[in-house]
């Protein structure tokens, strides 16, 4: 019997046809594979469906900043920055620094030395002319006065005698000149007494000498005496005192300084130093404005009333001075304070200004690659009293702008605003002021 014969009836015998060991571990193999094969797909789906989503969004993301950047994107900045020329009050000035000074400064010392006995003022005193200010101790001089008035007296009691005897000498004479006429004398006893006479004459003359000698010497001593007290010369307000009661002072090769006598503190003057590049530009009775640090803010007028020729070298720099008149009506300014002068030159009331940035503005253009940018080389020379602006082409869009130089007249400036003088331009024109393209921006650009 065969094989297949034995195996029909045996499954025909079950209704079913059983599977044998090697059959089932056959089939448990390929499930898995096809499990495997199944979840291999679907990761490969979602791979490629993450990578779709990824590049479907930076597509979004381009095309909606292209949109942003055509539509949305603000509008694109000017390269040059500007400013209007305005109609102002352009004044012109010198700007220096000075002291402080009263008008009218008297020294008062003394001419004789000695003991100081009285001082009769102060600081800030007033005082009048012929005030008497302080005394030195006049004994001394006081006797000296009256040596000279004693001798003097003797002098003039010597005179009194050597007259007597002159006008003996004179009696004798006519005697002599009698009996020598009568032959009862001889010419040597008339000799004799001429001579007599004209010793007696001489001696007159010589009393009357020292009684002048004498007089000057008492006038002298009185003078002297005099100068013992110390008055005020001046009308004014002591400003300084360096003497004391009880202080010695020697005047015996100059005069020692004990009071400093302002004449009037309603009127004081600065004395300023001017650059020699600016002092061609004062004159006299020029406006000024002074101020000082005790009184910030506050202004007081002055003008100028005079210019020294005088030249004052300190290390090689070289001004000049310049002394200012300021009225000073409530007493705010002191002696010695620190002031800042401004002198005003020249002005030009209501005229068209252009501001200095234009005049100093140079445009940028690109270097080589790496480089910074370089001004551009004007085309053309200025002459004296002549300025270069640069004004916006306005064919040109926002962005993009080119320029175009003018040569202007120009005056007086402040500093500040130069006035125009040429009428290329009228009040409101635009000139360039600064280039905003030549500045670094610092930071990344996406695209």
């Amino acid at each position: 019997m065969s094989v297949s014969e034995t195996t029909e009836p045996r499954a025909a015998a079950g209704g079913t046809a059983q599977p044998t060991e090697s059959e089932a571990a056959g089939g448990t193999v390929d499930e898995t594979v096809r499990e495997l094969e199944r979840e291999l797909r679907a990761q490969g789906v979602q791979r490629w469906l993450r990578r779709g989503l990824l590049v479907l969004g930076a597509v979004a993301l381009f095309v909606a900043f292209r949109v942003y950047k055509s539509v949305g994107a603000p509008p694109p900045k000017p390269r040059f920055e500007l400013k209007a020329l305005e109609k102002r009050d352009v004044i012109e000035q010198v700007q220096s620094t000075g002291n402080v000074k009263p008008l009218t400064e008297v020294q008062v010392g003394a001419q004789v030395s000695g003991r100081v006995v009285k001082v009769l003022v102060d600081f800030n005193s007033k005082v009048e002319k012929g005030d008497l200010l302080a005394e030195i101790d006049p004994q001394l001089y006081g006797a000296q006065v009256s040596q000279s008035g004693a001798q003097l007296k003797a002098s003039k009691a010597a005179l009194q005698r050597a007259k007597a005897s002159l006008a003996t000498a004179d009696a004798n004479l006519q005697r002599a000149q009698k009996l020598f006429d009568s032959g009862l004398s001889s010419q040597a006893e008339l000799d004799q007494v001429k001579g007599t006479r004209d010793v007696a004459k001489a001696d007159v003359a010589a009393a009357n000498a020292q009684i002048g000698q004498i007089r000057a010497q008492l006038s002298s001593a009185r003078t002297t005496l005099a100068y013992s007290k110390i008055y005020s010369p001046i009308d004014g307000v002591v400003i300084n005192r360096s003497v004391d009661p009880g202080q010695t002072v020697a005047a015996s090769f100059s005069a020692p300084v004990l009071f400093v006598i302002a004449q009037d503190l309603r009127k004081m003057q600065v004395l300023a130093e001017i650059d020699e590049a600016d002092v061609g530009r004062l004159e006299e009775k020029m406006k000024a404005e002074v101020v000082v640090d005790a009184f910030p803010g506050e202004k007081f007028g002055g003008q100028v009333s005079q210019v020294r020729y005088s030249p004052n070298n300190v290390q090689g720099v070289v001004t000049y001075s310049a002394v200012i008149d300021v009225d000073n009506p409530e007493l705010k300014l002191r002696p010695g304070m620190t002031a800042t002068v401004t002198i005003r030159t020249r002005e030009a009331l209501g005229a068209v200004a252009i501001p200095n940035a234009a005049l100093r503005f140079r445009p940028l253009e690109a270097g080589e690659p790496g480089q910074p940018p370089k001004p551009v080389v004007p085309k053309t020379t200025l002459e004296a009293k002549q300025g270069r602006v640069y004004v916006v082409d306005s064919q040109t869009p926002v962005g993009q702008e080119t320029f175009k130089e003018l040569i202007v007249d120009i005056g007086i400036t402040d500093g500040v605003w130069t006035v125009l003088e040429s009428d290329q331009l009228a009040p409101g024109a635009e000139v360039i002021v600064e280039q905003r393209d030549a500045k670094q921006e610092k930071g990344f650009k996406l695209f």
